[in-house]
């Protein structure tokens, strides 16, 4: 290759990560993934909340605060031992993950997702299994995309202020709802700094000062210079941090799966085909024991799947350069976790191992899908509520990609 060719080539390159943050499609998919497991989670353990993050639990207040003082990890519930912090620090936790699943005020949301998630895990460590680290990982990485383009209320509400007004769409709404959200979070970012409540590190004050920061900056901007340099270069420095962001989700969820087969392989029970045989006999595991028992049974599908799952894990880090052999390893790693949901009763851990996976679905899959659902929610609601003589149909399109990302004052 030509030199002149070569950077023409680099250019091409540099102007792509730069100008459009990629992957909108799937980092929505990993932002709505995520959400609805934690917030799952969440529900089911409502009644159980006390016992497991709150004042009746095992590990103590007491105890959690000698730990948290040695390891310098982050939890909000440690600011306060009354229980009428603890309801509030929970309920933030329930409501920022149904308002991110949504997409509404989407990085708001996810900072506060992210301080939800850390502050009930570290609370009581000892509770957590591999789907807890991987919603962890992904909480602190949800807060550093533009997870909110497609499929959400704010690339909703940008779409209405882009608008033509000739187009039916009225004047844009002032955001008051964003506006009292940085205020309100900037309040608690002043309180929490000066009582040094987040843990003794630097590189989490830091994270919550430089996103509420620039996110003042970029309401700014986008209010008194919408096309100025400045604007651009917000932009440009949004992108790169959310294509950036993505290479590392997409490296974890590599790193997870090389790691968990090449461990496998060394155990012997994985290498003579009978691994699967063992939490298929354990009470715990087991929540259709008959269906277990069926699987069993039946020696060559034990090793079949034993194996399998080994080639699989092994395999799929090297073959993401071929799109169809990658497609289809995809496909074989969901269908995994969705058994292991439902022979091995750990739902949580195979949708959040799900939802990491979707990063890999392809772009065209997804286009389809949403325009599947948005299908079906017209029809759905054509039905429920038809008014003579008007469409049917073609009067409401999907959210499209939007190049501002629905990134409004904390969105």
């Amino acid at each position: 290759m030509s030199t002149p060719s070569l950077d023409r080539t680099l250019a091409r390159g540099v102007q792509r990560i730069t100008s459009s943050a990629l992957g909108p499609y799937q980092s929505a998919v990993i932002r709505i993934g995520f959400s609805v497991t934690y917030l799952l989670f969440l529900l089911r353990e409502l009644p159980h909340r006390h016992e497991m993050y709150g004042p009746d639990s095992p590990w103590s207040w007491g105890m959690a605060k000698q730990l948290i003082s040695g390891n310098e990890a982050f939890s909000a519930l440690l600011w306060s031992d009354s229980t009428l912090w603890f309801e509030l620090v929970y309920a933030v936790a329930l409501l920022s993950a149904a308002l991110l699943m949504v997409g509404w005020h989407t990085r708001a949301m996810s900072v506060l997702f992210m301080v939800g998630v850390l502050s009930l895990q570290n609370r009581s460590i000892f509770l957590g299994d591999g789907g807890d680290n991987v919603i962890h990982l992904m909480a602190i990485y949800l807060v550093l995309t533009r997870c909110g383009q497609v499929w959400s209320l704010d690339a909703r509400r940008a779409a209405r202020g882009a608008a033509p007004e000739g187009a039916g769409a009225g004047r844009p709404v002032r955001n008051v709802a964003g506006a009292v959200l940085w205020v309100g979070l900037g309040l608690v970012l002043v309180a929490g700094s000066v009582a040094d409540g987040f843990g003794g590190t630097w590189w989490l004050p830091a994270l919550f000062w430089a996103l509420w920061i620039g996110h003042g900056l970029w309401w700014a901007v986008n209010r008194y210079a919408p096309r100025s340099e400045p604007r651009i270069l917000l932009d440009v420095i949004a992108n790169l941090v959310h294509n950036a962001t993505l290479v590392v989700i997409m490296a974890e969820v590599c790193l997870i799966y090389a790691t968990a087969g090449w461990y496998k392989i060394q155990g012997s029970r994985w290498q003579d085909g009978t691994a699967l045989y063992y939490p298929l006999k354990l009470d715990y595991f087991t929540p259709w024991p008959e269906l277990s028992g069926i699987l069993a049974s039946s020696g060559v599908m034990v090793m079949i799947l034993t194996y399998g799952t080994v080639i699989v894990q092994v395999a799929f880090p090297f073959t993401l350069f071929n799109r169809r052999v990658k497609n289809v390893l995809l496909v074989a790693m969901m269908c995994e976790h969705a058994g292991i949901a439902l022979l091995l009763g750990l739902p949580f851990f195979s949708m959040a191992m799900i939802a990491a996976d979707s990063v890999f679905l392809p772009t065209v899959f997804l286009v389809w899908l949403g325009g599947r659902v948005t299908l079906g929610r017209q029809m759905l609601f054509s039905r429920a509520a038809r008014v003579p003589g008007q469409r049917r149909s073609g009067e409401e399109e999907a959210p499209q990609h939007s190049g501002s990302g629905g990134h409004t004052l904390v969105g």
